[in-house]
């Protein structure tokens, strides 16, 4: 069963982009990390656009483009009213204005299904239902693997994107063959892929795809962004300074011309 709301002292309030956006989060359940972060970041979009985050969770994604690009349109769909709920009061306290529907992705609010977006981005599940150990959480459990189907995600915003608009994905290397199927499927083209690897020769495991609407480019995969300094992990931070740049101080992350 989906709640609600959170009670207070099961929050926590954690600092994004080296503390310029603080966010809360419930301390037991989805969490946001480094994923939407890096999200947010490779959006090229400028004040005055307009931004649909589908699954917005607690705003982490289209709160740090809020900090990042000034006067922005935000919109949020989410489907924990919990989530939703907390998404609006993060805006609201971090001073970036945004609108959030509780909905599911099939069945967008009126207001919503008439509208464009320059830009729509998605975090959605890791994983199938059922295709991994279910968390004890209810609402981290639907986070991770559970809801629509990747391609009705893409298809989702295939419908919202305005003519060239863009969509932005971060997804699991594993997911990717449904991912270009419901890009295909859903005539969104001009595909990117920029994978990103833990540290230098490692295989990636998770990507960021960028598709337009009505795109006509070749499709193109770059070379893996590699994330942390050397090969093994240490007891120290040791992200790669542009990447620390990005996670840190809320610097783009421009894509391989």
């Amino acid at each position: 069963m989906m709640i609600e709301s959170f009670a207070e002292d099961a929050l926590s309030r954690d600092g994004f982009l080296g503390g310029r956006l603080r966010l809360r989060q419930p301390c037991k359940g989805y969490r946001a990390g480094a994923d939407p972060v890096l999200l947010a970041a490779s959006i090229p979009a400028r004040s005055g656009e307009r931004v649909l985050d589908l699954g917005c969770g607690a705003g982490a994604a289209m709160l740090c483009l809020g900090a990042r690009v000034p006067d922005l349109c935000l919109v949020g769909v989410e489907i924990q009213p919990a989530y939703a709920a907390l998404a609006r009061r993060n805006a609201a306290e971090n001073g970036i204005p945004a609108m959030v529907h509780v909905a599911d992705l099939s069945a967008l609010p009126a207001p919503l299904r008439q509208a464009e977006f320059d830009h729509v981005i998605a975090n959605p599940p890791y994983f199938r239902a059922g295709a991994h150990s279910r968390a004890r959480d209810e609402g981290r459990a639907l986070a991770l693997g559970g809801g629509e189907e990747l391609g009705a995600w893409v298809a989702a915003a295939a419908r919202r994107l305005a003519a060239r608009g863009c969509f932005h994905v971060i997804q699991r290397v594993a997911r990717l063959p449904e991912l270009l199927a419901a890009c295909a499927q859903a005539r969104l083209g001009s595909v990117e892929l920029l994978p990103l690897s833990a540290r230098a020769g490692r295989e990636p495991e998770l990507a960021i795809l960028r598709a337009r609407k009505g795109g006509r480019a070749a499709f193109r995969q770059h070379w893996p962004l590699v994330l942390h300094e050397g090969t093994h992990r240490t007891s120290r931070e040791d992200y790669r300074p542009d990447i620390a740049a990005v996670l840190r101080d809320g610097a783009p992350l421009p894509w391989p011309a």
